[in-house]
C-alpha cells in the first residue's frame, strides 16, 4: 500500500515541468520560454522539456537562472538515478495539447519498484497536470477555462488534467506579463536603441523617419503595403521598414524580385528604406516593438508583446486550412473595439487570395490606431497576469485534493 502524501510534502519546493512541441515558426517555444522565465522570476524551479532546442540559441542565448532546458527530441529519457523526474508536489504543464507529460508519467509508472507499486489512479497522489491552451478571444475560452478531463487509458489512466486558457478578460487566465515590464518601458531610450540597431547596418537613426517593424508570414497584401509606403501621395514622411529574419525577410525579397521582373530598372523610392534584421533575442524583439511607430506582428507571442508595447499594430493570424482563424480574428477585433479603419487593415492583411498589388490598403491612421492600442493595453493591465494565475490555480488544485 503506497502512503498518501501529507500536506507538508506539497509545501516543499516543487518543480514546474513545461512541455513544448515546436511545430513551426517558433511561436510555441517563444511562449514557453517566457512562461518558464516568469515562473523562475517568482522563485520557481523550472524544467522546460522541448523537442527542438535550436531556436533558444538566438532567442535566449544567456538562458535564465533556475530554468533547465531538457532536450526531448528523442523522447523523455530516464532520470540519472533511474527513478523519475518528478515528485508528487510538482506541476506538469503541457502546452497547446502536446501531451509530452504522458511520457514523463509513463516513466514513473514503469520504474516504481514493485514493493511500492505506483497507484496512478489515486486522485490525491497525482501532481497537478495542466494544459495551457492557445490564446483566443472567442467565448469558448471562458467556458472551458479550468475544466478538468480524466484520461481513460494508457499510462495516464485515471489522471486528471485541467485546461487553462489565456485570454483577455477575468473569466480566463490572462496574458503573460513580467512584473517589471511597464517599469522597463518607462526608462527605455528609443533613439539610443534604434541607433545601435541601425549602426549594425551602417545606418543612423533619424527622428523624422517613421519606423515600422514587420514580423509576418507571407501576406498577399505585402506588395500593396510596400507600394503604399513608397508612394509619396500616401506617405508624407520617410519610412524605414525593419524586417525580421526568416519568413518575413524572404517574403519581402520575393515581392521586390517580382517588382524587378516587371520593371527591370525598379528601385525603391527615396521615401522608403528596407532594413533586413538579424535574428533578435526576445528582449531585443520587445525593444523593437517599443521603438516602432507601427508593428506588424504574427502568431500569439508577438501579439501579446505588441499589446504591451502600446503602439499601433496589425496582427497576422496563423492561418488554418479549415478557415477557423477568421472567426478568431473577428473575435479579437471585437474584444479590442478596434476602429473601422484598423478592422479593415486587419482583414486586408489576413486575406487568403492574392490581392492586386495596385489595390490600395486602408490608410495607416497611426494616431487613431495608437489611441486604440493604449486603451487596450490599459484595460488588460488591470487584469492579473497569466503566470500569477497559473501559480494560484495550481495551488488551489493541490489544496482541494488534500481536503477531498
Amino acid at each position: 500500500m503506497v502512503s498518501v502524501p501529507s500536506s507538508s510534502s506539497y509545501s516543499t519546493p516543487s518543480t514546474w515541468h513545461i512541455f513544448c512541441k515546436v511545430v513551426d515558426n517558433f511561436g510555441d517555444i517563444g511562449v514557453c520560454w517566457r512562461l518558464a522565465c516568469q515562473l523562475a522570476a517568482r522563485g520557481k524551479t523550472v524544467r522546460l522539456w522541448v523537442d527542438d532546442v535550436s531556436a533558444l540559441a538566438w532567442m535566449a542565448p544567456d538562458g535564465y537562472p533556475n530554468v533547465t532546458v531538457m532536450d526531448c527530441a528523442q523522447g523523455i529519457p530516464l532520470a540519472p538515478d533511474g527513478a523519475a523526474w518528478w515528485n508528487w508536489s510538482d506541476i506538469l504543464v503541457d502546452t497547446f495539447g502536446c501531451d509530452f507529460a504522458i511520457d514523463l508519467i509513463a516513466i514513473k509508472t514503469i520504474n516504481t519498484p514493485a514493493t511500492g507499486q505506483f497507484d496512478y489512479i489515486n486522485f490525491i497522489k497525482q501532481p497537478v497536470w495542466l494544459n495551457l491552451e492557445h490564446l483566443t478571444a472567442e467565448r469558448f475560452a471562458e467556458r472551458n477555462h479550468t475544466l478538468p478531463t480524466i484520461h481513460r487509458d494508457g499510462a495516464a489512466a485515471g489522471w486528471t488534467q485541467h485546461y487553462f486558457y489565456p485570454g483577455f478578460n477575468d473569466k480566463t487566465g490572462g496574458l503573460l506579463r513580467e512584473t517589471d515590464l511597464m517599469a522597463r518601458q518607462q526608462v527605455f531610450d528609443r533613439g539610443a536603441w534604434l541607433g545601435q540597431l541601425l549602426s549594425l547596418k551602417q545606418l543612423a537613426f533619424d527622428p523624422n523617419t517613421r519606423y515600422i517593424s514587420l514580423f509576418s508570414y507571407e501576406p498577399p497584401a505585402l506588395e500593396a503595403l510596400i507600394n503604399q509606403l513608397a508612394n509619396s501621395q500616401t506617405s508624407q514622411s520617410p519610412t524605414c521598414l525593419l524586417v525580421t529574419a526568416g519568413r518575413a525577410t524572404a517574403a519581402v525579397k520575393t515581392v521586390l524580385e517580382h517588382q524587378t521582373r516587371l520593371q527591370p530598372a525598379y528601385s525603391l523610392p527615396r521615401l522608403l528604406s528596407i532594413v533586413y534584421l538579424d535574428a533578435l533575442t526576445q528582449h531585443d524583439y520587445d525593444h523593437l516593438l517599443w521603438s516602432c511607430d507601427l508593428n506588424f506582428v504574427r502568431g500569439e507571442d508577438s501579439l501579446v508583446r505588441a499589446i504591451w508595447a502600446g503602439k499601433p499594430f496589425v496582427w497576422h493570424i496563423y492561418q488554418q486550412d479549415d478557415g477557423v482563424h477568421h472567426a478568431k480574428l473577428e473575435a479579437f477585433l471585437r474584444m479590442m473595439e478596434a476602429p473601422d479603419s484598423l478592422k479593415a487593415m486587419h482583414r486586408a492583411w489576413n486575406v487568403n487570395a492574392t490581392l492586386d498589388a495596385a489595390a490600395p490598403l486602408p490608410k495607416l491612421d497611426l494616431e487613431l490606431w495608437g489611441q486604440s492600442a493604449l486603451v487596450l493595453r490599459q484595460k488588460l493591465l488591470a487584469q492579473r497576469d497569466l503566470c500569477s494565475q497559473l501559480i494560484d490555480y495550481a495551488g488551489e488544485v493541490q489544496e482541494k485534493r488534500l481536503k477531498s
